[in-house]
C-alpha cells in the first residue's frame, strides 16, 4: 500500500479539538495507511488556544511532500493576517494538485491563499457571514456540516470535523474502513451534505427602520398563520413594495425569513422543553405536526425528534 502523506498545519492559538480530530483519526486509528505530520510556520512551538502549547514535526517545507494539507481552525481567524510565506505554501501546494482540507475556521487561512475562490464551502455557523463578506469569490453555504469539491474541502463547527475527517477516509480506504474508524471513536457515521449544523437563532437587531420593525412583529406573532399580504397591509406597504423593500435588506423573502425564524423556535422549543411536536407546531406557527415534520426535515435534514435526541444528555 502506498502510504498517504497527511500535513496539519498549526497556527497560533489552533483550537484544540481542531487539530487533534485529525491527528486522532488519520495518525492513530489509520495509521496504516496514513503519515501524519504536523507543521508551524518556522517550525516552532504553537500556542494552543486555551492554554499550553505544541511542537510540532517541522516547517512549511514539509507542505512540499503532502497529499493531503489540513488546516485545522484558530482563535481571531476572522481579523488575522498571515504571513506571507504561508499564504504563498498554501497557494503552490493547491496549484501542484495537493488536497485543501479546513476545519473549522480554517477555511479563513484557505481562503486568504485563493484556495476558496469559485467554490462553494462551509466554516463554524457564527462565521459564515464574515467569510462570505471578506471573501466575495467563495459562496458559503452555513447549513451543510461539509462542502466543497474532491480537492478542497470543508467543514463547520468543532465536532464536523470528525465528519469531514470520516469522509476522507471514506474517500481514499472505502466505507468499511470509515465504519470500523467511527465504531472506534464512538461516532454514528452521517452522509457529509445529509444534516445541518446546530445554528443560533440570530435576533434581530431593534431600530425604527420598517422592515425591522416588521421583522420584530413578526418574531412575536409566530403562532399565527400571518401572509405577506396581512404584514404589509399592517406597515402601511402594499404587498409587493413589501416583498422587494424586505429581499432587497434581508436578502430572501418575507415568508422564507419567517420560516426559518419558525424553524428555530422549534429547536428552541425541542433542546429546552418536552412539550409533544403537536404543541411545538402550534407554538411555532406550523400548525399540525405533520406539516411541522415535514418543514424541519426540508430546512435540517432531519426529523424532529432526532434533533431533540441530539440534545438530550443522559445522567451517565
Amino acid at each position: 500500500m502506498i502510504r498517504h502523506r497527511m500535513v496539519v498545519v498549526l497556527l497560533e492559538d489552533v483550537l484544540p479539538l481542531d487539530y487533534a480530530i485529525p491527528v486522532h483519526v488519520f495518525g492513530r486509528e489509520a495509521s496504516e495507511a496514513y503519515d501524519l505530520v504536523t507543521v508551524s510556520v518556522g517550525g516552532g512551538a504553537v500556542p494552543v488556544a486555551g492554554g499550553t502549547t505544541v511542537v510540532p514535526d517541522g516547517g512549511l517545507e514539509l507542505l512540499r511532500r503532502a497529499d493531503t494539507i489540513v488546516v485545522p481552525g484558530y482563535a481571531d481567524a476572522v481579523e488575522r493576517a498571515l504571513p506571507g510565506t504561508l499564504t504563498r505554501a498554501l497557494t503552490a501546494a493547491h496549484r501542484r494538485g495537493v488536497r485543501m482540507v479546513s476545519l473549522c475556521s480554517g477555511a479563513f487561512a484557505l481562503a486568504r491563499a485563493g484556495v476558496l475562490d469559485g467554490l462553494t464551502v462551509t466554516t463554524h455557523w457564527s462565521l459564515c457571514a464574515e467569510l462570505a463578506e471578506r471573501f466575495p469569490a467563495v459562496t458559503v453555504d452555513q447549513s451543510v456540516l461539509v462542502a466543497g469539491t474532491e480537492s478542497v474541502l470543508t467543514s463547520g463547527g468543532v465536532t464536523a470535523g470528525v465528519d469531514l475527517c470520516l469522509h476522507l477516509l471514506n474517500a481514499d480506504l472505502g466505507a468499511a474502513a470509515a465504519r470500523h474508524v467511527a465504531r472506534r471513536i464512538v461516532m454514528t457515521p452521517r452522509p457529509a451534505n445529509g444534516q445541518q449544523q446546530f445554528v443560533e437563532k440570530a435576533v434581530v437587531p431593534p431600530g425604527d427602520d420598517v422592515i425591522a420593525r416588521a421583522q420584530q412583529w413578526m418574531l412575536v406573532s409566530l403562532e399565527q398563520n400571518l401572509s405577506v399580504k396581512e404584514v404589509a397591509a399592517r406597515f402601511a406597504m402594499s404587498e409587493r413594495t413589501f416583498h422587494r423593500r424586505f429581499r432587497e435588506k434581508i436578502g430572501v423573502p418575507p415568508l422564507t425569513w419567517l420560516r426559518d425564524q419558525r424553524i428555530a423556535r422549534v429547536k428552541e422549543l425541542l433542546e429546552s422543553s418536552e412539550l409533544s411536536i403537536e404543541d411545538i407546531a402550534r407554538r411555532a406557527g406550523f400548525g399540525t405536526a405533520t406539516n411541522l415534520r415535514v418543514q424541519f426535515r426540508g430546512v435540517t435534514g432531519v426529523s424532529p425528534r432526532e434533533h431533540r435526541k441530539s440534545f438530550t444528555f443522559g445522567d451517565a
